[in-house]
């Protein structure tokens, strides 16, 4: 019982000494098709596969014991963001349009972890600032899958691990 306690312990010790970001681009963006004219041609909503992929970002986080949510002020993050907020129940935080330092420096003083919603010129910076290095690139227009995963321990000294995957 003694040893189950200490376990325990120590477990909720370097739970509490690590948060984790959780980065993505929107989802799928409607696009005007056959010289259909859109009534927001500037800030488009999601398509059917957009609004898909936002439920699924849904289901992969909702576990993640998310405290904070971020995008920018566009209609297609505010709706890939959406289906988290209605099952989390946080507010929706807006930046931007750019991902600056200033931001950047707001986001590691949070030290809980938290899901930002941007761009595909955007996402970059948000992982090269949360990683401290040039680790991603602009992504291409048709890329809406990626989920960047950047997670801060913090246990005799900080380190920083960054992932990619697929959602």
């Amino acid at each position: 019982m003694q040893k189950m306690i200490y376990l325990l312990a120590v477990s909720l010790i370097l739970t509490a000494c690590s948060h984790t970001y959780y980065i993505v681009r929107h989802a799928e963006k409607a696009v005007r098709s056959g010289g259909v004219a859109m009534s927001t041609p500037d800030d488009p909503p999601l398509n059917q596969s957009g609004t898909k992929r936002s439920e699924a970002l849904k289901l992969i986080l909702k576990d993640k014991n998310i405290r904070y949510l971020f995008s920018t002020n566009t209609t297609r993050t505010l709706l890939t963001a959406e289906p988290f907020r209605m099952y989390s129940g946080l507010s929706i935080e807006t930046y931007g349009p750019r991902a600056d330092s200033v931001f950047i420096h707001q986001l590691k003083r949070l030290k809980r972890s938290t899901l930002i919603i941007g761009h595909s010129n955007t996402v970059d910076d948000l992982v090269n600032g949360l990683t401290n290095k040039k680790t991603l690139s602009d992504l291409s227009d048709n890329e809406y899958d990626n989920l960047f995963i950047v997670r801060y321990t913090r246990f005799f000294g900080t380190k920083i691990k960054y992932e990619r995957k697929k959602y």
